[in-house]
């Protein structure tokens, strides 16, 4: 069975490129061994995530609880989990949405404000973002951060 998991958290010593760097490997390394793909977004500003999560049932619920346990972050708080047909983030093992880039409107469209606050997005709005994200700005995986 597949499952969606979709979760928001900060930063506890913000964010910076080498810890982006260092979630994208990891994650590149073991999501294609367990079958997980997903989509980061991660906003330096206000040093939070925004983070969906695909796969087998059992392996998403443990990296979930590993992202919990995790000291970098804090105030996990799980915004979406559901039983799924089919994957929506299938042609990442976890693509990274370059905040930079977006414009504004993007997140104001599903937002109370125009800088991201996942904390205060349902779980409907959350995916949708994602999701809009996901098509219409630029999604980086691992390999491409690679190649310069």
């Amino acid at each position: 069975m597949l499952v969606r998991l979709i979760y928001a958290s900060r930063a506890v010593d913000g964010i910076d490129t080498n810890f982006i760097d260092d979630i994208l490997s990891r994650s590149h390394a073991l999501n294609l061994e367990h079958g997980i793909t997903g989509i980061l977004c991660a906003c330096q500003t206000g040093g939070v995530f925004l983070q969906a999560l695909e796969g087998a049932r059992d392996v998403v619920n443990q990296l979930y609880a590993n992202i919990v346990r995790d000291p970098r972050h804090s105030d996990a708080t799980l915004l979406e989990y559901a039983e799924i047909d089919e994957r929506s983030f299938s042609a990442w093992r976890m693509g990274r949405v370059d905040l930079n880039r977006v414009n504004a409107s993007t997140i104001l469209r599903y937002s109370q404000r125009a800088q991201l606050d996942p904390f205060t997005l349902s779980a409907r709005a959350a995916l949708a973002l994602l999701l809009d994200l996901s098509t219409t700005t630029s999604v980086v995986g691992r390999a491409d951060l690679a190649k310069g």
